[in-house]
Formats: structure tokens, sequence, C-alpha cells
């Protein structure tokens, strides 16, 4: 059997930054085994596959080592993929998948997430993350449904920060999210999930559902933009519009070619 796959660079306009993903169209759903052993052996921090339904399509999303329920850049490199190489014709797609619709919307060389908002509150560190950020002033701390959240003082502690991964990743969450004011966009980020065989996220769609209605209230506004601080780097544009939020990004295609299994 011979699988497409497609590797897209999220949230860039530059190829070898953003944050790549790989995509699997499939006609119908494989096993869950050889759709995880795929994206073990693409060795990404999301391999998306999605297949046709009757409203659109349903995708579904797996680190090396698990399924998650929601991913943002994947989502997005995955509507790259239908828009651009399988030249789908509308300007909007509707996605099914364990986090109930998503849409993406296609505007000239912008696709924009549409997403549920996260639903989180004030929290207590948990001791791991207290002993990872000894020497760091932690402003606020909250929990999402999946993810923790760490407001610290500015950009350049965000930039600068060093986790201890191995004491990370005991931390009972799928991730870790650091985020502070930004200088030249609203606000940054960083994501860290070691528990999900990821050490540090380069982008995080799904992230920015907790961080863009925590800094529209913060910061008294709608319609934000946003940078991912890690190595490769990410630029997004953000909107919070009631219990959603929009979440706009470039991408660019790396890699094409197929699987084959036997």
């Amino acid at each position: 059997m011979k699988l497409s796959i497609y590797q897209i660079d999220a949230f860039t306009d530059t190829l070898f930054c953003g944050n790549p993903a790989a995509i699997v169209p499939l006609n119908e759903w494989l096993s869950d085994e050889t759709m995880l052993n795929i994206a073990a052996e693409n060795n990404l921090a999301e391999t998306a596959f999605y297949v046709p339904t009757e409203n659109g399509f349903h995708i579904r999303w797996f680190t090396p080592s698990v399924e998650v329920d929601l991913c943002g850049h994947a989502t997005l490199a995955a509507a790259y993929v239908i828009f651009n190489i399988q030249n789908y014709e509308g300007k909007s797609i509707r996605f099914d998948s364990r986090s109930g619709e998503l849409r993406v919307d296609c505007k000239e060389d912008w696709l924009t997430l549409n997403f549920p908002v996260d639903q989180f509150h004030i929290a207590v560190p948990p001791p791991a993350l207290v002993e990872s950020l000894v020497d760091t002033t932690m402003l606020e701390v909250y929990k999402g449904k999946t993810d923790y959240m760490v407001v610290l003082e500015s950009e350049d502690v965000v930039k600068n920060l060093d986790f201890d991964i191995i004491v990370l990743s005991t931390i009972p969450a799928r991730g870790i999210i650091v985020t502070a004011a930004g200088e030249d966009v609203d606000f940054v980020s960083r994501f860290f999930a070691p528990q999900s065989g990821i050490d540090e996220d380069p982008v995080t769609g799904s992230a920015h559902t907790t961080l863009i209605p925590y800094w529209a209230e913060k910061l008294d506004k709608t319609t934000l933009t946003a940078r991912q601080l890690s190595k490769r780097g990410g630029y997004l544009k953000c909107e919070l519009d009631g219990d959603r939020v929009h979440i706009g990004g470039q991408a660019r295609l790396y890699l094409k070619g197929e699987i084959l299994i036997d």
C-alpha cells in the first residue's frame, strides 16, 4: 500500500522555520497502531491524518508516542495540503475532531484556524513546576483542559528560560505554556511537552486557545499578534470571538513523497 505524505512548515512564510508537521491524507482510517507507527517513524511533533466526510473532513493527530485531542499547527498544515495541493475549491474547510468542529478559512496566503476557547482557572503550581522554576518569578499560574500556563515577567525571561525537562516531565499535564507581554507583538510564549514526547514545541496553535483569551482580557483588546520564541520561531495573528479563537498563520511546503506499507 502506498500513501501520500507531505511535510509542511506551519505558522511561518520561511522554510526551515515555524513548526513542521507531517500530513497523510486517507480515504479510510488505518488502524490506530499503524497511524502511531507512522507518527513515530516520522519523528515530528505531530503527524495528522484526515479522511473526507459528507461535510468536510475528519482529522486526527499523533505525536511520536500518543494520539492527542487537539493540534493547531498540524491542522493548519492539513488545510494547506487540502487548499494548495488537493485544489479544494472552497475558502473554508470544516474538520470534525476529538475537540468538536474546527474550521480553517483561507484568505490569500493566510490560513486562519477557528477553535474553541480553552476553559482555564487559577491554579496552585505543582511541586515539579516550582522545582523547575526555582529561580524564576511566576506572576500567575493557570490550569486549562490539558496544560498549565505560567505568566512570567518579561519577553526576555521567556526567551532565556531553561527548564529541567526531566523534572518537568513528571507534571500531570499535556504540557506547560510560559508567556509574557511582548515587545514588538502583544504577547510571546513557549511550550514544553515532554509528557507527550516533545521537549519543546516550535509553534503551538492549540496553546493559543488559552493564551488568546488570557491576553485579550489582560490587554483589553480582541485582536492581537503573537510570537512563539522557540529556536525555529513562529508568528501568529490572533482574535478572540466570544467562545471561539481565530489563530492565523502562513505555511510552506517542504516535502512530498510516499509511504510504503506492506
